[in-house]
C-alpha cells in the first residue's frame, strides 16, 4: 500500500461550533506529492494557534497603543488601564490571592529564571529529571531526582528529600502536566508535603492552563508560571505568579527604566512592588492584552465543555494509535493516568525525524518529533541515553501529537490511518 493512498477524512476541519475558535484551522498546506489537504495541526504543546477572540481583542487594542504608567496623554492612560487590567483578568484565571504577585514575562522560561534570579541565598531547590529544561536547569543549588514510577512515588521522594535538605529556603520545582507524555502530576499533594517541610512550590502550568481550570490558593501553590504562546495568545507574553516576598527582597531582574523609582549620582532606589521591580522597560502591552483575552475565552467557554470535547479526542487517539502494531505510546505513569490532550509515540523501524516529515510531507499532518526540551525523561522512557543502549547515534527521539481547540475527530482519524500506513510501509518506501 502506498503512503499516498490513505483517505483524508474530512474536507473542512471546522472545530465544534460550541468551542472557542483558532486562526488557521482550515489553511491549506502542500503535499509533496503536489496538491494541498487542509492542515491537521497536533503540535499545539509546543505552541497554540491564535484564538479568533484574542485577534480580535489585539485588534481592538492596536489604535489605543501607547505607552504604560508613565504618560500622561490618553492613550497613555488607556493602554495603562488595559495592561493592569490584564494583570487582575490573569490573577482570576489563576486563582490567586490578591497578595500574589503576577508579573509578566516574555514566556515560561522566563518566568522560571526570574524566580531562580529572585531565590534567597543558601535556597535548596528540588527538582525531577522528568521536568522540561526551563525548570530542570536555572537553578544554582538544585537537589535532582529520578523521574518518580507514580505518583505516589512523586510525593515519596520529595518528602525524602525535603526531609533530608539542609537546614534554610526551599522549593520545590513540579510540573503540572507533562509536556511528553501529558500525565498529570500531583500537584495538591506535593505542595502539602512541601509546606509539611517549610518549602515552597513553584509549579510549571505551561502544559495544564489550555487544558485544565487552575486554582492556586485551592491548590495551595505559592508559585505558577506559564506562557501566553501555550494559551492561544502567541504574542510574546508570559507569566510567573506568587508569594510576593523574594521577588520583593530579590535584585531587579532587569535594570533599567520603570524598575527605578530614583536615580542620582549616588545610586539608585529600586520600586519595591513586584510587578514594577521585575518589569523593567517598556513591557509588552498588546501581548498581556491577548493573554488576558484567551483566559477570558476559555473561561467563557466553559471549562467542562472544553475537557469533555479533548477527552473524547484524546480517548480516541490513543485507541486508536494503540491498535497499530509497532506503535508505542510512552507513558510515565501507566496507562490509566489522567492525562491533557498530549500523546508522544515510536513507531518500530521509524526513526521519528522521517516519520514526522512523511506526516507532513504526504498526509498534511503536523506533530512534534525529538526529544522535546526534555531530554532526560525522554531517554528514560525509551529505555535509557543511547550510549546505555549501546548506540552511537543521537537517536532515542520520539513522536508527539498534541490536541487543541481546533482538532476535530476527523483530524485524528488522519493521523491514526497516516501512523498505520508508516508502521506497514516496506522499507523500500520510506525516504
Amino acid at each position: 500500500m502506498s503512503l499516498a493512498t490513505v483517505t483524508f477524512l474530512e474536507t473542512s476541519p471546522t472545530p465544534s461550533p460550541v468551542l472557542p475558535r483558532v486562526l488557521g484551522a482550515d489553511v491549506p498546506v502542500p503535499l509533496d506529492g503536489g496538491g494541498t489537504v487542509p492542515y491537521a495541526n497536533f503540535d499545539y504543546a509546543a505552541s497554540t494557534p491564535c484564538l479568533e477572540s484574542v485577534q480580535d481583542a489585539v485588534t481592538a487594542a492596536l489604535p489605543f497603543y501607547s505607552s504604560v504608567h508613565r504618560g500622561a496623554g490618553h492613550l497613555s492612560q488607556v493602554s495603562t488601564d488595559a495592561y493592569e487590567s490584564a494583570r487582575a483578568t490573569v490573577r482570576d484565571f489563576l486563582g490567586a490571592h490578591d497578595r500574589d504577585a503576577v508579573v509578566f514575562t516574555r514566556n515560561t522560561t522566563d518566568a522560571i529564571n526570574l524566580l531562580a534570579s529572585a531565590l534567597p541565598r543558601g535556597t535548596t531547590v528540588v527538582v525531577f529529571d522528568s521536568e522540561h529544561h526551563a525548570t530542570l536547569l536555572p537553578w544554582r543549588r538544585a537537589v535532582r531526582l529520578p523521574a518518580p514510577a507514580s505518583p505516589l512515588d512523586a510525593v515519596a521522594a520529595a518528602e525524602r528529600a525535603l526531609a533530608g535538605a539542609p537546614a534554610g529556603p526551599r522549593l520545590l520545582v513540579v510540573t503540572a502536566a507533562s509536556n511528553v507524555t501529558g500525565e498529570l502530576w500531583p500537584v495538591a499533594e506535593l505542595a502539602d508535603v512541601a509546606h509539611r517541610h517549610g518549602a515552597r512550590i513553584a509549579v510549571d502550568a505551561a502544559q495544564l492552563v489550555a487544558h485544565r481550570p487552575l486554582d492556586m490558593a485551592a491548590l495551595d501553590l505559592d508559585y505558577v508560571a506559564f506562557s501566553g504562546h501555550k494559551l492561544y495568545a502567541p504574542f510574546g507574553a508570559g507569566v510567573l505568579a506568587g508569594r510576593a516576598d523574594w521577588l520583593r527582597a530579590a535584585p531587579p531582574y532587569l535594570r533599567g527604566g520603570g524598575a527605578s523609582a530614583a536615580v542620582s549620582g549616588d545610586g539608585v532606589e529600586w520600586k519595591t512592588e513586584p510587578e514594577a521591580r521585575h518589569e523593567a522597560g517598556t513591557p509588552n502591552v498588546l501581548g498581556a492584552v491577548a493573554l488576558a483575552a484567551a483566559c477570558r475565552t476559555l473561561e467563557s467557554a466553559g471549562w467542562d465543555a472544553v475537557v469533555a470535547a479533548e477527552e473524547r479526542l484524546l480517548r480516541r487517539l490513543r485507541d486508536g494509535l494503540a491498535a497499530v502494531p509497532g506503535v508505542r505510546e510512552l507513558t510515565l505513569f501507566g496507562q490509566r493516568q489522567p492525562r491533557v490532550g498530549i500523546v508522544s509515540f515510536v513507531i518500530d523501524g521509524w526513526e521519528a525525524r522521517d516519520a514526522a516529515l512523511a506526516l507532513s510531507g504526504t498526509y498534511g499532518i503536523g506533530v512534534r518529533d525529538g526529544k522535546f526540551c526534555a531530554h532526560p525523561l525522554v531517554d528514560r522512557l525509551l529505555g535509557g541515553t543511547p550510549a546505555e543502549r549501546g548506540c552511537e547515534a543521537p537517536a532515542g527521539t520520539a513522536l508527539r501529537a498534541s490536541l487543541g481547540l481546533g482538532t476535530t475527530g476527523a483530524h485524528v482519524d488522519r493521523l491514526v490511518a497516516a501512523v498505520a500506513a508508516l508502521a506497514r510501509a516496506p522499507l523500500a518506501s520510506r525516504t
